[in-house]
């Protein structure tokens, strides 16, 4: 069947009056797809140690950090820049995304955005600091008003975060993009500004994420982790012009400040742990990206964390606060990207 449709396609292309090299081209490239899906389909997964060299190094291949876009130095000549993110998931993921709707759970999603983000927004506002707010749609639906509140200072920026907080992986290729479109439509309509970050929902990629994101010309993507400092993507080993703003987990205050978990720690230790990472990163020149929600670090004992971990930033000096979007864009003028 492939091979009747390669040939159908090479005539076709001859028919059109193009060259023998377009045709052979044409040719190589479906041939390589038909050898990796041949490969795909001949490789048990359940059985990964007798996967072939070729099989392994495709899977690996898939999304990849190439090179190093850190920048000899930051904005104003600062040694490290600091990323402040706070992902604003509500009452997505409070049940919504899994459709397991809980009264209780959904009441911790309207503390998100009745109390903590004002707290959240409040504390970056006093301190003059631009932050990234990533939105999964619906949370923003719910609760309007918060983009106001963000908006407000002018120095803020809402970027997006999916459409339900669905899970990638569990969708096919046509639905992940139909609700990224329609989750990107929603945010723009409601803040007034089309997102130009994408963080997927519970920071994984399916196999189809990034075709989709570069498809609709975002400017950055920031949840994948493959180093600390930012990077340009790869895709099966080709460079793809965008710009990698990675995540952490222990650069994360969900799994470690859940009271319910068994990774909780007390607030004051993670603050301690986050102070040690931007110590590191202010030592090396390069960046600190932390990212929160704003119904977790937005309750009082641990909103105070967040105030000692700022103190300690701004003693230390030397330090650029950007928004994600600033980021990308100083980074990608620095590397020649645009």
């Amino acid at each position: 069947m492939q091979q009747a449709l390669l040939h159908g396609f090479i005539t076709f292309l001859r028919q059109c009056g193009l060259s023998r090299a377009l045709c052979f081209s044409a040719a190589l490239l479906a041939a390589v797809l038909q050898s990796q899906a041949t490969i795909a389909e001949t490789e048990n997964p359940e059985t990964p140690w007798n996967w072939s060299d070729e099989y392994v190094k495709s899977q690996v291949n898939q999304v990849r950090a190439g090179r190093n876009l850190n920048p000899d130095s930051w904005p104003g000549g600062a040694k490290v820049a600091v990323l402040l993110s706070y992902d604003v998931d509500n009452e997505t993921v409070m049940g919504l995304r899994t459709g397991e709707i809980s009264i209780g759970a959904l009441s911790q999603g309207q503390y998100g955005h009745r109390v903590a983000l004002p707290r959240v927004v409040k504390l970056m506002d006093e301190n003059d600091i631009p932050a990234t707010f990533f939105f999964p749609a619906w949370s923003l639906k719910i609760a309007p008003e918060q983009a106001d509140l963000i908006n407000a200072s002018g120095q803020h920026e809402i970027a997006v975060h999916g459409w339900i907080h669905e899970r990638n992986t569990a969708l096919d290729a046509e639905t992940e993009e139909r609700l990224l479109r329609q989750a990107m439509d929603e945010i723009e309509a409601i803040s007034g500004r089309r997102p130009v970050g994408y963080r997927a929902p519970s920071w994984n990629h399916s196999p189809d994420t990034l075709d989709i994101v570069r498809r609709m010309g975002f400017l950055y993507e920031s949840s994948l982790m493959h180093d600390d400092r930012p990077y340009e993507l790869l895709q099966d080993g080709e460079p793809t012009g965008m710009v990698e703003l990675p995540v952490e987990w222990i650069l994360d205050d969900a799994p470690l400040l859940n009271p319910l978990g068994n990774r909780y720690m007390n607030p004051r230790d993670v603050m301690q742990v986050w102070i040690d990472e931007f110590d590191k990163a202010w030592e090396e020149g390069t960046m600190f990206l932390l990212t929160m929600h704003p119904h977790v670090i937005g309750h009082r004992s641990r909103i105070v964390a967040l105030e000692g971990l700022i103190a300690h930033i701004q003693a230390k000096g030397d330090v650029w606060f950007g928004t994600h979007e600033a980021a990308a864009r100083y980074v990608r003028s620095q590397a020649g990207m645009d």
